[in-house]
């Protein structure tokens, strides 16, 4: 038996800290998850990673993390590897970053998004995240994919 859900690539250390429960927001150009509301997505790990290092500044400035909190989660993050689905979060509302948002509220989301520059931008609520009991091998798609999760993985 198995289940057939959404799956969405993610590049670390943001898969790692989505399903850490660290990144509650995520942003996109497009609304690619809006129509995934109150649905369960499927975390694939991509092999490559982020490209910029601005989440490690958000961590240790907005989240006031010291190095070995950051390298604690950024290894918590790796513990199933690259390529791989690795873990479920449930999808909330999709709305647009205002281009006019400053100040103590725009910082809030860039705290839950790990990520600044959120003007313009899709940004979805995402919790409950979870990890699988073990990891499902798979290469990654662009956008939005289904995939199966054999129910033995489930958490």
């Amino acid at each position: 038996m198995s289940v057939q859900l959404w799956c969405l690539s993610f590049r670390q250390p943001y898969a790692g800290l989505v399903l850490d429960g660290v990144k509650t927001l995520e942003s996109r150009w497009r609304p690619v998850l809006a129509p995934l509301e109150n649905r369960t997505l499927a975390v694939h790990i991509a092999v490559q990673d982020w490209v910029g290092e601005e989440w490690r500044m958000v961590m240790s400035n907005l989240l006031r993390m010291n190095e070995v909190q950051v390298q604690a989660v950024l290894d918590s993050g790796e513990r199933f590897g690259r390529g791989v689905v690795a873990g479920l979060v449930e999808v909330g509302r999709t709305w647009i970053c205002p281009a006019s948002l400053q100040g103590a509220e725009l910082q809030g989301l860039e705290q839950a998004a790990v990520l600044t520059g959120l003007q313009d931008k899709h940004l979805t609520h995402l919790y409950n995240p979870r990890w699988l009991k073990e990891p499902l091998r798979m290469r990654g798609g662009r956008d939005l994919w289904t995939v199966e999760i054999p129910a033995e993985l489930l958490p």
